[in-house]
């Protein structure tokens, strides 16, 4: 890869001087013994490749390839080495070179590159198993992100001792910068102006055209189903049920305790709007979940949320 990368314990810790010399020595060892180990032990795909799982990826990608579900797409590889939602742990070295940033502060991840090369198609019926290695660790390096490690893997699907696939994937593991406290500053404009004054007054306003009468969120200067231009509004009742959500875990948010709920609501007139669930457990949480608004007062502008009802 490039120069200063992971290629022996002394190598590492020279081009390491710019972390702080004890952090970077610690991360450098670490990545030395995870190369030298070589690939980590197989782990077998709980399932067959099969034909209704190829029959809902290429539904979704809209891929009407006739040559499908009789093999599926080479892009599929990961899906049946995937480790599910309660995954058994593992000797994978993404992971545990991740383990070791995250204790030295490099909390945040983004992916940077991704190339997969395919020997050839699978069928179904047949079980991969997946191996990796650790090929390469660079840093700490200045990003715009912030101080961080490069870190390069390199995975090997095989039906048997039959390698069919590969793939090198790299991530930047980095210290995310210190967060700038500001109050929520929504953007108003001449569209939203009458929500963000309704929220001031505890009103939950919603859009409507005065000339078709269609209700709509977020706000615009046009109406979608029939064009006129002098939209109106309605106050709602504020009373819906969750449609969709989210559980915020990372990057912390200034002034926010995590995890937090973000929620979809259908509102009883029909549109969908985002706040934050308040007063609730992750756990709790579900669709159909009925909630009322609550505003919430952030500075100079009063926002919606939500809390159960």
């Amino acid at each position: 890869m490039t120069a200063g990368g992971v290629a022996g314990r002394g190598a590492v810790a020279a081009g390491a001087g710019a972390g702080g010399g004890t952090a970077a020595e610690g991360i450098a060892a670490a990545a030395w013994e995870m190369r030298e180990a070589g690939e980590c032990r197989p782990r077998i795909a709980r399932d067959p490749v099969n034909e209704p799982m190829i029959n809902n990826w290429t539904e979704a990608l809209g891929d009407t390839n006739p040559a499908y579900p009789a093999v599926a797409p080479p892009a599929m590889v990961q899906v049946w080495t995937m480790r599910g939602l309660h995954p058994e742990p593992d000797e994978d070295p993404l992971g545990r070179m991740s383990e070791v940033l995250d204790a030295a502060g490099y909390t945040s991840v983004v992916a940077t590159n991704c190339e997969q090369t395919y020997h050839r198609l699978l069928k179904p019926g047949e079980r991969l198993a997946v191996t990796s290695r650790l090929e390469d660790v660079v840093g700490p390096k200045q990003t715009a992100l912030g101080e961080g490690w490069f870190v390069t893997t390199r995975s090997t699907w095989r039906v048997g001792d039959e390698p069919v696939a590969e793939m090198m994937f790299r991530i930047l593991k980095f210290k995310p910068k210190p967060a700038v406290t500001a109050s929520v500053a929504p953007m108003v404009s001449r569209d939203t102006e009458f929500f963000w004054a309704g929220t001031r007054i505890g009103e939950l306003r919603i859009q409507k055209c005065s000339a078709c009468g269609a209700l709509r969120h977020p706000p615009g200067p046009m109406c979608p189903r029939c064009n006129a231009l002098d939209p109106t509004h309605i106050v709602s009742s504020g009373l819906g049920e969750v449609y969709s959500y989210v559980v915020h875990h990372h990057p912390q948010v200034p002034g926010k305790r995590t995890p937090f709920v973000v929620a979809l609501v259908e509102l009883e007139e029909g549109v969908r709007m985002l706040g934050e669930l308040l007063d609730v457990e992750p756990e709790q949480v579900k669709i159909g979940l009925p909630v009322r608004v609550r505003f919430v007062s952030s500075g100079e502008f009063t926002l919606p949320a939500w809390e159960v009802r």
